[in-house]
């Protein structure tokens, strides 16, 4: 059932949709990591409903197969919690970067000392706009085989691997602590020297650039179309998603949402593997039809 989460009429209240933004994983993704025929075709009468549709995610771009095939016209999507601006024509292995937020090495490297002294145990991933490198000691967490093992301060020095490439995010992994605490701890230590989120059920932290999260990218993109937050329709599921979930005017939490995805949203649909974001735009381009 959807079902309100803040005040009524909220959502009713909202402009015609001219944009969704929907998170990949727990959200428009089954858990298998598939789209399924019901969301295929909800995406695509979005689209022709005039709606335009973007995947906003933690995602690097180079895990973005699994959606290429149904990016439509449009073709863009946000990677790496707003690290990037990627476009997604021309199919696999052809995905070409429209904008970077960088995180800077020096800010990078502040960020894994400060974080080192406040939860010692934490091991580091770096990822570059093409590479991704990690400490010896961090664990086989991903899809992929890292470019180097090496340590963090390596890693990200001015002469060290790839050093001619953007840094996108770091990911910091404790093996021990409970991954809402550690959130919060590095949250604290920080500060204002980067943006850490959170969107894996393990104690693994994203860290951006100062400023960059899924909604302030999505707002510079909906600036550059010149379409408002009331005219964006957003979906999530987990804290990375919390800012846009508070930008729209419009957002949905997944029945499967952690708790803080569920107090910022407007709303909330059926889960991840109940086609919950198809649900909702098919009643969208109904209501505007």
């Amino acid at each position: 059932m959807i079902s309100p989460t803040r005040q009524p009429g909220t959502p009713a209240a909202a402009l015609p949709p001219r944009l969704i933004a929907t998170d990949l994983d727990g959200t428009l993704l089954r858990d298998d990591k598939s789209v399924s025929p019901r969301t295929i075709a909800a995406l695509a009468a979005a689209e022709a409903a005039g709606i335009e549709v973007f995947f906003v995610t933690g995602r690097p771009a180079r895990w973005m197969d699994v959606v290429s095939e149904h990016v439509h016209g449009h073709g863009l999507a946000i990677c790496g919690n707003g690290a990037a601006v990627v476009d997604l024509h021309g199919g696999p292995g052809a995905h070409r970067f429209v904008q970077v937020r960088e995180l800077a090495r020096e800010n990078a490297l502040r960020v894994v000392r400060l974080l080192r002294d406040a939860v010692p145990g934490t091991v580091f991933a770096v990822e570059q706009t093409y590479g991704f490198h990690q400490e010896p000691a961090y664990p086989k967490l991903h899809l992929e085989v890292p470019d180097n093992r090496l340590p963090a301060e390596e890693l990200l020095a001015p002469d060290g691997p790839d050093a001619d490439q953007p840094v996108l995010k770091i990911l910091a992994f404790h093996p021990t602590i409970d991954p809402d605490a550690f959130l919060t701890l590095a949250r604290a230590a920080i500060g204002e020297h980067a943006g850490v989120t959170r969107s894996s059920p393990s104690a693994l932290l994203e860290i951006s650039g100062p400023g960059v999260s899924k909604a302030s990218t999505l707002a510079l993109c909906c600036a550059e179309r010149g379409i408002s937050h009331e005219e964006v329709v957003a979906f999530g599921d987990m804290p990375n998603d919390v800012e846009m979930l508070s930008w729209a005017g419009r957002s949905y939490a997944m029945g499967n949402a952690h708790p803080d995805a569920i107090a910022a949203a407007t709303a909330q649909t059926h889960a991840n593997n109940e086609d919950g974001v198809a649900a909702v735009i098919e009643r969208l381009i109904k209501e505007h039809a």
